[in-house]
């Protein structure tokens, strides 16, 4: 993807390069960010999770789940792009590191918290 900025001439465009793939750093788009924040924001109103991180590393990036900003990751949400065609790019991993889901598919694999949402709910 690359932004221009246009002068009063159209044909004066110029194009920056994102930098990003340059780097080599994986990153969240737009549509997967939107869902675990969905995610995040459920589970906060249920009185679950306070805070998060997100680390955009050159293999992966990382989206962590923190009750209290001092702690451990309760859960990390991970996309892995070179495990795209094996195992799936994302996964859910418990703070123990246990990978509690895994898959293709980034909405499948965050269902993985419905369970808890529902037993919150019933309190």
């Amino acid at each position: 993807m690359s932004f221009s900025i246009a002068s009063e001439d159209a044909s004066n465009l110029v194009a920056f390069p994102d930098r990003r793939k340059e780097s080599g750093q994986v990153v969240f788009d737009r549509r997967e960010l939107s869902e675990i924040l969905k995610l995040y924001g459920r589970m906060v109103a249920a009185g679950e999770w306070r805070d998060y991180a997100i680390d955009m590393l050159k293999e992966r990036a990382v989206f962590s789940v923190f009750r209290r900003t001092s702690e451990m990751p309760l859960y990390r949400v991970e996309k892995i792009p070179k495990l795209a065609r094996k195992q799936g790019a994302y996964q859910v991993v418990a703070a123990g590191g246990l990978v509690m889901k895994r898959g293709h598919d980034l909405a499948t694999v965050l269902k993985v918290f419905d369970k808890q949402l529902k037993s919150v709910d019933a309190d």
